[in-house]
Order: C-alpha cells, then sequence, then structure tokens
C-alpha cells in the first residue's frame, strides 16, 4: 500500500487537533518555521498542508500574525437549494418582524413603482454563536402572503429561511439569486446582535431573488462577521 504523503498526514494531524480544540479562538496555530522544525518537514510539505486546510476553510490567515482556526460557521454555496438548506444547522432569530416601512434604495432594487416595502430583520445563529445580521425587503403584494406567518414575527426562532418561508406562496419558483459581495462596517444594530465593536469589517453580501419571470421577489442583505464564518462558491466550466 502506497504511504500518504507527508503533506497530507501533517494536514489530517493539524485537523484533528482543531477539531479536539487545541487551538481555540484567538491562539495561533505554529508557523511553518516551527512545524518544519518539530516534524523534520521540508517547508515547502508544509505549506501545502496549510495551503489545503485554508483552501478547504479549517484555517484562515491573518497577513503578519499567523494561521488560526476557524472554528465558525463553514458553508458551500453553489444553488439556489443550498441556500435554503441554511435551515439545516443554523437558527434564526427575528430581531424585527415583517413590518412596513418607506426605503428608497431597497424600492429601486425591487424594481418597485413605489417607494414601501415590507422588511424583516434577523440574525443566525450556529452552535450557540452569532455570525451575521439580515435585512430582508419583500414587495408589498408578496410581504402581503406571509405577513402573518409566525416564522417572520418579532421575538421568533426557528430553523427556517425567509425565501423557504416565502417561495409555497409564490406562482412561479425562485430561479435565481443575483449576489454582490463587498466589505462594510458593523452599524449598532448588527455590532449588538453579533457582539463586536460599531464600526468592525463585516462580509457585506446582497442577494437579489427573482422567479422563473424574473421579476425581483426579494433582497436580503447580509452582515457576516469574518471571524465566524467562511464563504466559499464552486465556479463550473460550462459545457
Amino acid at each position: 500500500m502506497k504511504p500518504e504523503p507527508a503533506y497530507q498526514v501533517l494536514q489530517q494531524r493539524l485537523r484533528d487537533e482543531i477539531a479536539a480544540g487545541a487551538y481555540p479562538d484567538g491562539v495561533r496555530l505554529p508557523t511553518e518555521s516551527e512545524l518544519v522544525a518539530e516534524h523534520g518537514l521540508s517547508r515547502q510539505t508544509v505549506r501545502r498542508a496549510f495551503q489545503d486546510l485554508v483552501a478547504d476553510g479549517v484555517v484562515y490567515r491573518v497577513p503578519g500574525r499567523g494561521t488560526y482556526a476557524n472554528r465558525g460557521y463553514f458553508r458551500q454555496l453553489g444553488s439556489i437549494e443550498d441556500l435554503m438548506s441554511l435551515s439545516e444547522d443554523t437558527t434564526m432569530e427575528v430581531l424585527q418582524g415583517l413590518s412596513r416601512r418607506v426605503d428608497v434604495a431597497a424600492a429601486s432594487r425591487l424594481r418597485l413603482e413605489h417607494d414601501v416595502v415590507y422588511t424583516v430583520v434577523f440574525r443566525r445563529v450556529h452552535d450557540e454563536i452569532p455570525f451575521v445580521v439580515t435585512t430582508v425587503h419583500l414587495p408589498e403584494h408578496m410581504a402581503r402572503r406571509v405577513f402573518d406567518s409566525p416564522e417572520l414575527a418579532d421575538g421568533a426562532v426557528g430553523t427556517n429561511t425567509v425565501i423557504g418561508v416565502l417561495e409555497p406562496h409564490l406562482d412561479q419558483p425562485i430561479a435565481e439569486a443575483a449576489q454582490s459581495i463587498t466589505v462594510a462596517p458593523a452599524d449598532d444594530l448588527v455590532a449588538g446582535a453579533v457582539g463586536c465593536a460599531p464600526g468592525h469589517p463585516m462580509l457585506r453580501v446582497d442577494r437579489l431573488y427573482s422567479d422563473t419571470t424574473g421579476t425581483p421577489v426579494e433582497l436580503s442583505v447580509s452582515h457576516f462577521l469574518p471571524e465566524q464564518y467562511t464563504y466559499r462558491v464552486t465556479l463550473r466550466r460550462s459545457s
């Protein structure tokens, strides 16, 4: 039987140590030089092990500081179904129940002829750790179909998604989510909900969901805490 490459052996050892809690939040993993000296490996072997761990979302690197265990929430997304399956292992806690408001920017992105939208604000929790605050805007004619849903009321806690609540009431299924990713500072609401300081850099992910006719049905704006979240998208070549 062919022996495992040295980088895979080291990689698995580090995975096991991370899973066992050897590197809690804020504790740096050994440097490449330290691992080279400890295990008698080449620097290239150690670097390959680290590269694979970073690629798999197991660790993350901070330039000038080192490599740390990623003990937050990791998700690989590639489809609408992947987004809907967030409910499988996270909890949605509604901070502000579905209500009517005037929001010019949201209404414009939803291609509405007026400025009224219906908005719900919630956070998601994984293993009792909050990692994201999301604001969802719905057109009025969509919101009225789910306005009395207990899942979207003030203080509701459950394992669901807004698109999961909304889609059974749609005439056409959701077919597309146009997404943009930027960095934005945490405002007071976001900071209080995820336990960071106001102004802390957040990963902002905007998604505009449309049905099979191309009509926008939902706009979500999420602020993810980078220390607690790893985002990955798989891109495939078209045939």
